[in-house]
């Protein structure tokens, strides 16, 4: 698979994303939305980065189970329940993302709603890679 991250002088550089992603592959994986959840199905970590890390790490056990890697990513979207305390952990989710997933950061965008399916979720990743 090749990639190419596209981030145009005419937009606001990019932090954490990238404004687009051209991906050229044979595969296309679809990730499941995926929460803070451990493997008895509850969620773990009372804060937003300590379940940001974990619905990461769940997101990154799909992708690699079918075959991927974080650079294969070509698109992620972040749902949360509090838009504003995403922003002030922004700086400690950015930290968290580089030591699971790199640099080579997907398009992304990050999206509040009122609740997920489990109450006490604060976050939910859903995506999709490309794959060679």
């Amino acid at each position: 698979m090749s990639t190419q991250r596209v981030n145009p002088p005419e937009l606001s550089p990019p932090t954490g994303f990238s404004h687009a992603v051209v991906a050229t592959g044979t595969r296309v994986v679809f990730l499941a939305g995926q929460t803070a959840l451990d493997t008895d199905g509850k969620v773990v970590g009372d804060t937003l980065p300590e379940q940001f890390e974990r619905a990461l790490t769940n997101l990154l056990t799909a992708l690699t189970a079918a075959g991927g890697t974080p650079s294969d990513l070509a698109r992620v979207t972040v749902y949360t329940t509090d838009v504003a305390a995403y922003r002030t952990h922004a700086p400690e989710l950015g930290r968290v993302w580089r030591r699971l997933a790199g640099r080579d950061y997907p398009a992304m965008a990050v999206v509040e709603v009122v609740r997920l399916w489990d109450d006490q979720a604060l976050v939910e990743l859903d995506g999709f890679a490309v794959l060679p």
